[in-house]
């Protein structure tokens, strides 16, 4: 076995993407491999600050990062879901929270008890019963990984930062681990004429790098995946239409928000990502309905500190390769493909990518077999990311010419089939290992106003009196500790507040 492993591995952009990818092989099998990245100062990363999902706690972990030290270095804060702002309807409000909601009782999820109390007037708005988004309203937060004295979940969190900063933070990991890092331009990509596969980069200095497992991280491009070996792009604007984003940072205004805001507007949505030294905004908008220099004043009309730089146009279109593994060359990143970050998914999608690779790390006869195995789990990783996407626009109310446009789409059968099961009984399934769980599903869906036709039996077990004690009583242990935990600033000041970040 020995004489087929593989021994070379070349990543080819840093970025994000790059630098993640790097950061985890030397942590995992840095003892194993010979790693370099190939990086152009050049050449400029798409990052405008990211806000993330939990998952990303388990990468750092992987890379054995210090929590505090990390978001320390990236400007970072601590995020407990995302707000959303006029999706359903104009005016409309609520958050999808990370965590639990409530507690499951008798074989069955708390919602279920939710959808029958507040078909008979005893329930609470949903968020009523999430420690996360109680906290978060309440502008707090702390490690916390239980409600004191009780069996609820404590506070499920994630993080934004500042993307190139983060990138820097992870290069500094993995050379200190081994990887070499190599500045210079790719002008050339040369190719194996018997295999077909990558066997060097040729860089405008002259110098060679060979490699026998390429991992592509150069951006929207795929100077690898695509430009090399042409693999492919499956469309998806005809579902996600949006194609621009104009983003665009701001002095911050006030406490720092513990979670991230979308708020639609006419042909579109904003992001507001807070960070210890700005916050990051953007206008993500369908240029066949609104054109840039309309998206731009929305924008700075909209923002709540004064801008800091001149605001930059970022276009893209929605979809992904064909094959994220294709020969010897792995794609990740915006090479792989672009979900719009409406869910804070693209990092998400990076560390998928890589702990896949894991699984799946090849050695230098690349089984077909293997490869085809990889490429199916990122696919569906990808198509299930796109129908949650796709039902915040979907599931809308409002009038506007884009909104009814997508409101008045057909959807993928997937998406439809989980609309239909929820519509008819208020269920929702989690099937095989897609990202997003019923707890999300079922947060999305009645936030954005579809109402089930009814609620699971099991929930009747309680008579009218029962079912309004135990839904108060919940909603009284997931709000009694909140006024005892510190504010988000105080939180960041104590604990991971930068050198040049912000005091409480």
């Amino acid at each position: 076995m020995d004489d087929r492993r593989i021994r070379d591995v070349v990543v080819v952009g840093g970025g994000t993407a790059g630098w993640m990818a790097a950061a985890a092989l030397s942590a995992t099998m840095g003892d194993q491999l010979r790693i370099r990245l190939v990086e152009s100062e050049e050449i400029g990363t798409v990052g405008v600050g990211e806000a993330t999902i939990p998952a990303i706690r388990l990468f750092n972990g992987l890379c054995g990062i210090d929590e505090d030290a990390f978001v320390k270095a990236t400007q970072g804060s601590f995020k407990l879901g995302i707000e959303f702002q006029n999706w359903g309807r104009v005016g409309d409000s609520y958050m999808h929270a990370f965590g639990q909601i409530g507690q499951s009782l008798d074989m069955i999820e708390f919602w279920q008890y939710w959808l029958r109390g507040r078909q008979e007037g005893v329930a609470a708005p949903l968020g009523h019963y999430s420690f996360n988004e109680t906290v978060g309203r309440a502008g707090r937060f702390a490690r916390v990984g239980r409600i004191p004295n009780t069996e609820l979940d404590g506070i499920s969190y994630a993080f934004h930062f500042d993307a190139s900063l983060y990138a820097a933070f992870l290069r500094g990991l993995a050379e200190r681990n081994g990887v070499v890092r190599t500045e210079g331009r790719i002008r050339e990509v040369r190719l194996d004429p018997q295999t077909g596969h990558v066997a060097a980069v040729e860089l405008d200095s002259g110098e060679s790098v060979a490699g026998e497992l390429f991992i592509d991280c150069s951006g929207f491009r795929g100077l690898l995946i695509e430009q090399a070996l042409e693999t492919g792009y499956v469309d998806w604007t005809h579902w996600l239409p949006c194609d621009r984003a104009i983003a665009v940072p701001t002095a911050n205004v006030g406490p720092l928000r513990p979670y991230t805001q979308s708020i639609a507007h006419a042909a579109g949505w904003q992001w507001r990502i807070p960070l210890q030294h700005r916050t990051g905004n953007g206008h993500v908008f369908c240029s066949a309905f609104m054109d840039e220099d309309e998206a731009r004043r929305v924008l700075l009309d909209t923002v709540e500190g004064e801008p800091l730089a001149d605001p930059r146009t970022i276009r893209f279109r929605t979809g992904m390769r064909r094959k994220a593994w294709n020969r010897n060359v792995i794609a990740l990143g915006l090479s792989s493909g672009f979900l719009e970050p409406l869910e804070s998914t693209s990092i998400h999608l990076v560390q998928n990518g890589i702990a896949r690779l894991l699984s799946h790390f090849p050695d230098r006869n690349f089984a077909p077999v293997n490869i085809e195995a990889y490429n199916r789990r990122i696919a569906y990783d990808y198509e299930r990311i796109r129908d949650f996407i796709i039902l915040h626009y979907h599931a809308n109310q409002r009038d506007e010419p884009f909104w009814r446009q997508v409101r008045e789409m057909a959807v993928p059968d997937s998406l439809q089939d989980k609309i239909d099961l929820f519509r008819a009984t208020g269920r929702v399934f989690r099937e095989q290992e897609e990202l997003f769980t019923e707890v999300g599903w079922f947060q999305v869906l009645t936030g954005q106003n579809i109402v089930p036709e009814t609620y699971h039996p099991l929930a009747d077990v309680l008579t009218r009196d029962e079912l309004a004690g135990f839904l108060r009583d919940i909603k009284t242990i997931v709000s009694a500790p909140v006024s005892r935990l510190p504010t988000h600033d105080e939180f960041i000041a104590h604990q991971c507040a930068a050198v040049l970040g912000r005091a409480a």
